[in-house]
């Protein structure tokens, strides 16, 4: 190996002239930093977009509905950018309270706490809410659970089908990350459903007699085997913790029931932990390849970024370079505990 090895490939400087998103997120894969990154983790999911046969699933975590993303999560489902979404409770607990035409309001972090206390009000870094309506929402999913069937197991992807279909007859907005899932055959699982006001609410409802049993144990089993029936695989983490781990956790119980799924084929994550701290939302998709839930010639691109202003980027790059079409992706019929792609 010699010097002219390091050499082949030049920065290319930014210059400022009239042109797309799309096409700065794509001058920018010739620079450097996380700028080059934010760069190549658009086109990282263009190729997957174009892949024959590809599930792409996304986690999402952090407050990232009250921080106004919700709108784009929509449109990844619309156009099926992604084909599978594994989410915290809160988020689509927010999802829910705007979906009914409630808000969250501008803020600020230098807010005096204890007389936004006084007054209602919660405070998400520099987002309001208004705690009363929450109350509301957490009052709503109750009552909606303790319509569903009684002696019955729901996986979460079950119940969130099941409320989105709820909330789209109270004639929520058609923005709605629920409703349109529920609309375009686009499966959304909270394996720490609990872990939130959704859990808050379904509690509301036990304690008047109506007990619901979310098995999360049924929810590990049915993304694992829409790994395990899909050619090839995608995930895009916005965030870590447990939406990240729980999709990639379907790659080692795969293995560990026979299969030879072998990781996932196309990796990207938007996230401002650090790997040096140990912790999984800062982990390197590197570390994932020695545990075999990323393959090792994987396209993999971390991007350590505010995933509140990598989203808006990436979205309207990723809508420029697909034309506004709606791609078609896989479809899923759901047995009694199976899953079938076709």
């Amino acid at each position: 190996m010699n010097k002219e090895h390091f050499t082949q490939h030049p920065t290319v400087p930014m210059d400022v002239s009239s042109r797309s998103v799309s096409e700065i997120t794509h001058a920018m894969t010739e620079t450097g930093f996380q700028g080059r990154k934010l760069g190549e983790s658009v086109e990282a999911w263009v190729r997957m977009l174009h892949e024959d046969e590809i599930t792409i699933m996304m986690g999402l975590s952090g407050a990232m509905v009250p921080a106004g993303m919700r709108g784009i999560i929509t449109f990844l489902i619309r156009h099926r950018l992604i084909d599978c979404l594994v989410s915290t409770g809160a988020n689509i607990f927010h999802d829910i309270h705007e979906s009914l035409d409630r808000k969250h309001y501008v803020g600020t972090h230098l807010a005096d706490d204890e007389t936004l206390f006084r007054h209602g009000i919660d405070r998400i870094h520099d987002v309001f809410a208004v705690e009363e309506e929450f109350r509301e929402s957490d009052r709503l999913i109750g009552d909606f659970g303790a319509s569903l069937e009684k002696g019955r197991n729901y996986s979460s992807r079950e119940f969130i089908s099941l409320l989105g279909r709820r909330v789209k007859e109270m004639g929520g907005r058609s923005d709605s990350i629920i409703v349109s899932a529920y609309e375009h055959d686009v499966p959304v699982f909270v394996p720490a459903l609990t872990d939130s006001s959704i859990g808050i609410g379904l509690v509301y409802a036990r304690r008047r007699g109506h007990e619901i049993m979310v098995d999360q144990i049924k929810d590990a089993d049915e993304i694992t085997q829409i790994v395990e029936q899909s050619a090839k695989t995608g995930v895009v983490y916005v965030g870590g913790g447990v939406p990240k781990n729980f999709i990639q956790q379907t790659e080692v119980i795969a293995s560990l029931m026979g299969g030879d799924v072998g990781g996932h084929d196309y990796a990207i994550q938007y996230t401002t932990d650090a790997p040096h701290w140990g912790g999984l939302s800062g982990c390197t998709f590197d570390e994932a390849v020695s545990w075999g839930k990323v393959a090792g010639s994987a396209s993999k691109v971390q991007v350590f970024v505010d995933a509140t202003i990598a989203l808006p980027i990436v979205a309207h790059a990723l809508r420029e370079r697909m034309g506004g079409v709606v791609r078609q992706g896989p479809l899923f019929d759901w047995g009694e505990g199976t899953v079938r792609i076709r």
